[in-house]
C-alpha cells in the first residue's frame, strides 16, 4: 500500500511467518494517509517488523505500529525487527510503555451464580441507598430546625408557588382517579357481598377503604409519581446545570433554598388532597351503590354516618403528613444526587418514583400492623376486664 511518502506491505515467509515492512516516513504528518488502511488489514501478533526502508518516524507512526501488532489485544511481547533503525526501538519501547493496558476479558459465571452475584449486589446498593436516605433525613432535620428557631429565613414565596404546583395543580388527576377506585370498590364489594344478602355493607367498605387507607395511599402514590419527580427534575437539571455549586459559592444552602420549602409545601397541601381524594372516592362509592344497589345519596349518606366511625378519617389524614415527607425528602435527595450527564438526570428520577412509591407502601404497611397491635391490645384489656368482673362476680356469689 503506498501513499506520497508513506507505505506498508505484508508478505510471508516460507517459514509461514508474516512480515509488516514499512517504508518512507512514519510522522504525525504522514500516518493519517494510511492509517485507516493498516488498522482494517489483518496483521498476526508475531509478524516481523521490516525497518530496512524506513527513513523517519515518531511517536504517532510507532503508535499505529505497535497497534497493528497486537498491542490492542493485550500482546505484550517483544516486536522482532529485521533490519535497522536509529529510533525504532526506542520509540515502541516508549508507546508500549504509555500505552493503557488492555482490559481482561469479561468472566461470564453460570446462570445461578450470575444471579447470586446480582441478588448480592442489589442487596448491597439498597442498604447504601438506606443509609443515605437516613444521613439526609437527619440533614433535614437539622435544617427545619435552624428555620424553626428563625422563621423568617423561611422562603414563603417559594413554598407559596410549590403549593400551587404540586397540590392545586394535581387536584383534578387525585379526583379523578379517587372517584373511580370508590367505583370499583363499591362494584366488586356489591357483587361479593350479595353472595351472602349483604350488599348493605358496601357502605362500610367504602367508607371505612376510603377514609382509612386508599385516599391517603392513593395521594401518595400519585404525589410519588408526579410531584416527586419533578422535583428530582428540577433539582437534578440545577445540579447539571451547577447552579447548586454556585448557590454555595455565595453563601446560600440549598438545603434552605431548595428543600425546605418543597418540603413544607408538602406537607401542607397532601392532607388537603388527601380528604379531597377521599370526598372523590365516597362519591364513587355512592354513584356506584346507586346504580347497581338501588342504595339513594340520602340512605347510603344516613347509614354512613351510622356505622362509620370518624377515627376512621383521622387515621387516614394522620399518614397524609409522613407520607408526604417520604415524597419530598426522597425526591429532593436524589436530585441533589444528579451527575453532570443526562444520562443520570433519568435514572435518578426514575429512582426517585420508585423508592417514594416503595417506602409510602411500606409505611402504609407498618402503620397497619400497628392498628392491629392497637386493636389486640384493647381486645385483651377487655377481656381482662370481663374477667375481674366475673371474679368479683363469683365471690360474691360465694
Amino acid at each position: 500500500m503506498t501513499g506520497i511518502s508513506t507505505r506498508f506491505q505484508v508478505d510471508t515467509t516460507e517459514g509461514g511467518k508474516q512480515v509488516l515492512s514499512v517504508a518512507g516516513d512514519w510522522t504525525i504528518w504522514t500516518v493519517a494517509q494510511i492509517e485507516e488502511t493498516l488498522r482494517n488489514t489483518k496483521i498476526a501478533y508475531d509478524a516481523i517488523l521490516d525497518v530496512s526502508q524506513l527513513e523517519k518516524i515518531d511517536t504517532s507512526g510507532a503508535y499505529l505500529i505497535d497497534r497493528a501488532l497486537g498491542a490492542l489485544e493485550g500482546i505484550d511481547d517483544k516486536i522482532p525487527i529485521r533490519g535497522e533503525h536509529p529510533t525504532i526501538e526506542r520509540l515502541l519501547g516508549k508507546v508500549r510503555k504509555a500505552s493503557p493496558a488492555a482490559p481482561p476479558d469479561p468472566i461470564h459465571p453460570p446462570g445461578f451464580i450470575a444471579l447470586l452475584d446480582r441478588a448480592g449486589h442489589g442487596a448491597v446498593n439498597a442498604w447504601q441507598e438506606f443509609l443515605g436516605l437516613l444521613g439526609f433525613i437527619g440533614e433535614t432535620a437539622a435544617t427545619v430546625g435552624r428555620l424553626i428557631a428563625n422563621p423568617s429565613r423561611i422562603r414563603w414565596k417559594s413554598v407559596v408557588a410549590i403549593m400551587e404546583e404540586a397540590g392545586l395543580d394535581a387536584l383534578p388527576i387525585v379526583c379523578f382517579l379517587s372517584f373511580f377506585i370508590g367505583l370499583v370498590i363499591a362494584f366488586i364489594g356489591a357483587n361479593l357481598l350479595a353472595m351472602f344478602n349483604a350488599s348493605v355493607f358496601t357502605v362500610e367498605l367504602v367508607g371505612i377503604g376510603m377514609l382509612r387507607e386508599f385516599g391517603a395511599v392513593l395521594t401518595a402514590i400519585l404525589l410519588a409519581g408526579r410531584t416527586d419527580s419533578a422535583f428530582t427534575a428540577q433539582i437534578g437539571a440545577m445540579k447539571m446545570r451547577q447552579e447548586i455549586d454556585a448557590m454555595r459559592t455565595i453563601g446560600l444552602d440549598p438545603m434552605e433554598a431548595l428543600v425546605a420549602p418543597r418540603l413544607i409545601a408538602l406537607i401542607i397541601m397532601t392532607p388537603l388532597l388527601t380528604f379531597a381524594a377521599t370526598i372523590a372516592g365516597i362519591g364513587g362509592g355512592l354513584m356506584a351503590a346507586w346504580g347497581a344497589m338501588g342504595i339513594g345519596p340520602q340512605m347510603f349518606i344516613s347509614r354512613f354516618q351510622e356505622v362509620v366511625p370518624p377515627q376512621h378519617f383521622w387515621v387516614g389524614i394522620a399518614k397524609a403528613p409522613v407520607f408526604a415527607l417520604v415524597v419530598a425528602m426522597v425526591g429532593c435527595r436524589q436530585g441533589l444526587l444528579v451527575e453532570g450527564d443526562v444520562v443520570s438526570l433519568g435514572r435518578r428520577t426514575t429512582s426517585s418514583v420508585v423508592q417514594a412509591i416503595f417506602l409510602v407502601i411500606a409505611l402504609d404497611a407498618m402503620f397497619a400492623d400497628f392498628d392491629k397491635i392497637k386493636a389486640a391490645g384493647k381486645t385483651l384489656d377487655t377481656w381482662d376486664e370481663k374477667a375481674k368482673q366475673n371474679h368479683v362476680a363469683e365471690i360474691k356469689a360465694s
